[in-house]
């Protein structure tokens, strides 16, 4: 396999293994091979691609301009999107290899922050769909996960109660919707992985209190909207529910080729080994319980 790689650097029909040699390095002010490795941390199929067969990085620079030309116009939603997929290995290899911030991106690419276009993009980066798998999955295993923090006591029944009671008293009054039900199981999912809800979830009486220059990696539910915020911008707005705004959040990680957030990463962990199925084989503790008590995998 070494004798492979190498062959593959030498004739350079290989991005993934070239942008790792010491060559590349180089020019980034870094002499050691084995540092800042490029490499899929979360079972990225296409974690970095190739450029379209007989494209330079000059020609998919000119298309990602015509991009923002583009965006400018009303009813060509189909023109960006062929767009935007014509340019993913072009846009991943710059993520990937630059590492820029969450507003550089949002300057050159924003139309990656679409909604459809986030998924799109997701489903680029692992050939996984991701709004509906979210979804399917995490109410394929609604009754099991109900049924097991139901019986959780201690500080994770004390955190789970109000939880369990607003669902509740939403069911006997008929006013338990699907959108509500699932945000119900997503915070109950944080609380008894023991993530805090409010790390990520963020709820605000009135669109002042949200002071997003401060939020790293938040979404913000208003009486009016819901929005994502990375590294103090706002990039998504409009969105319809605290589930949406969450899957969307999951799919920006990816796209951004960010990392999940320490005080969360075992939420997102199930998430993507779970209720994804990416890279399922290996689990922390936690994840791995909750996974054997709702999946009833071993």
């Amino acid at each position: 396999m070494a004798n492979y790689r190498s062959a593959l650097k030498a004739h350079g029909s290989s991005p993934e293994v070239s942008v790792n040699s010491l060559k590349s390095k180089a020019s980034m002010s870094q002499d050691h091979p084995s540092k800042n490795i490029k490499k899929p941390r979360r079972a990225e199929v296409n974690h970095f691609p190739s450029l379209p067969t007989g494209e330079t990085p000059e020609s998919m620079e000119l298309e990602r301009l015509s991009i923002l030309e583009e965006m400018k116009k009303r009813h060509n939603r189909q023109q960006i999107k062929m767009k935007v997929a014509r340019t993913f290995g072009y846009r991943r290899q710059e993520i990937v290899n630059s590492e820029p911030s969450t507003k550089e991106v949002k300057e050159r690419w924003p139309a990656l922050f679409q909604q459809e276009e986030s998924s799109a993009e997701f489903l680029r980066i692992t050939t996984r769909p991701l709004e509906t798998t979210f979804v399917a999955q995490l109410d394929e295993h609604a009754a099991k996960l109900m049924e097991v923090v139901r019986r959780k006591g201690g500080a994770i029944g004390d955190n789970a109660a109000g939880i369990l009671h607003d669902h509740d008293e939403a069911s006997s009054n008929g006013s338990l919707n699907a959108s509500t039900r699932r945000q119900c199981l997503l915070k109950l999912l944080m609380v008894f992985l023991g993530d805090p809800v409010d790390a990520i979830i963020k709820e605000h009486q009135d669109l002042q209190d949200s002071n997003v220059e401060v939020e790293t990696m938040a979404v913000i539910l208003t009486p009016t909207d819901v929005k994502i915020i990375l590294e103090g911008e706002e990039v998504m707005a409009d969105l319809h529910s605290v589930v949406d705004g969450f899957v969307m959040l999951f799919g920006l990680i990816y796209a951004l080729n960010m990392q999940y957030p320490k005080s969360c990463g075992r939420t997102f962990e199930f998430v993507q080994k779970v209720l994804m199925g990416l890279d399922d084989k290996k689990m922390s503790t936690k994840v791995h319980k909750l996974c054997v008590l709702c999946v009833g995998l071993g």
